[in-house]
């Protein structure tokens, strides 16, 4: 990787460009009462660390179709129907100034102000020394929405990506602080058939030392005497992460957490559902209760009462009122029972917050 190409990707908005409230404004000259201020813009939370440009090295991987009409050329030509493609790369992502207020009018929720950073991220394949080939360009915005009530909701995130596929993403989510470094799990790339996540097909490519299989590059001998691709790479890519910050001292993580089809509402749901799942593969629902922002639950040994709270984290929660609640179950359905609801906002000593219980 001696030889890696300096990436300078980089993303402008216009001289002065700042989004505001439109406010009402005489169009005759003359003096005129002085209007409004402007909202000063939404605090950004976690984005707030999305400034500047980005440089860093990694390794992707990815199982392609290998198309009978248009075969990858390999070295030693391969049959099968797929290309394990192992990717080192040299990344660059840049951030824009932030926003300002952009307004967001609503119907039954009030207006409401956002914020966002635009990003464009630039990822260039250094496999081969001296012959960087581009393999992923991706224009975007992050943006960070207040509190609502309708529905009730804390901050979120989200997070909204074009790439040059055809494809656009929008994925929504939290974000939390943790004490000391990221804990990043680990990950196996053994590909599976669709809904069999149990049933791993493992392929000779994913086999280090194996020449000649369904692989680019397919001779990884080379890579393997340096150290840059190496068989524990393979079984666990994450474990590239893990070995960069093994060394290093991290007092706190921020962890954002997004998903293009996350649980509604983010924060816990505002239901508790029961499901027969006789048929693991497909569940029914059989009867569904609304619990706004139901958190943390504990069921009988009975299995006939269900205590549910709906606190997770103050600095995550929404605005709901805090309650324990009863449900009661059977195998028909369930239902609030009416004469068990703790009410946690009315304390002598102020609002409290119920998050997990013991059942005795």
């Amino acid at each position: 990787m001696a030889d890696e190409p300096k990436l300078s990707a980089t993303i402008s908005l216009p001289t002065n460009f700042r989004i505001e409230e439109v406010v009402a404004r005489s169009p005759i000259p003359g003096p005129h009462p002085p209007g409004p201020a402007p909202a000063p813009p939404p605090d950004l939370g976690p984005l707030a660390a999305f400034t500047g440009n980005w440089h860093g090295n990694g390794f992707n991987t990815i199982f392609r179709p290998n198309n009978t009409v248009t075969p990858t050329p390999l070295p030693q030509p391969v049959g099968g129907d797929n290309i394990l493609e192992l990717n080192l790369t040299s990344e660059t992502l840049s951030f824009s100034s932030s926003l300002g207020s952009v307004p967001n009018r609503g119907m039954v929720q009030g207006d409401i102000f956002l914020n966002g950073v635009p990003y464009l991220q630039a990822i260039n394949d250094i496999t081969i020394a001296g012959k960087p080939v581009g393999i992923h360009l991706e224009p975007g915005l992050w943006v960070i929405v207040p509190a609502t009530t309708h529905p009730a909701e804390g901050v979120t995130l989200a997070r909204m990506a074009s790439i040059p596929h055809g494809t656009t993403v929008l994925a929504q989510g939290t974000s939390t602080v943790i004490a000391g470094p990221p804990k990043i799990p680990a990950v196996d790339i053994t590909p599976f058939p669709t809904g069999q996540p149990g049933n791993k097909i493992h392929f000779p490519s994913q086999t280090a030392a194996t020449e000649g299989t369904a692989r680019i590059p397919q001779d990884l001998h080379p890579f393997i005497v340096t150290g840059t691709i190496t068989q524990a790479m393979l079984t666990d890519p994450n474990s590239v992460l893990r070995d960069h910050i093994a060394g290093q001292t991290i007092t706190s993580t921020t962890a954002i957490s997004i998903s293009t089809s996350p649980a509604v509402p983010l924060f816990g749901g505002g239901a508790v559902q029961q499901y027969d799942i006789a048929d693991p593969m497909q569940p029914k629902l059989v009867s569904s209760v609304a619990i706004p922002q139901a958190q943390m639950m504990k069921l009988t040994p009975d299995n006939k009462r269900l205590y549910v709270s709906n606190s997770l984290l103050s600095n995550l929660d929404g605005k709901v009122p805090y309650r324990v609640r009863l449900v009661n179950v059977g195998p028909k359905g369930m239902a609030l029972d009416p004469k068990f609801d703790v009410d946690f906002e009315h304390f002598p000593t102020g609002q409290a917050r119920p998050h997990d219980m013991l059942l005795k």
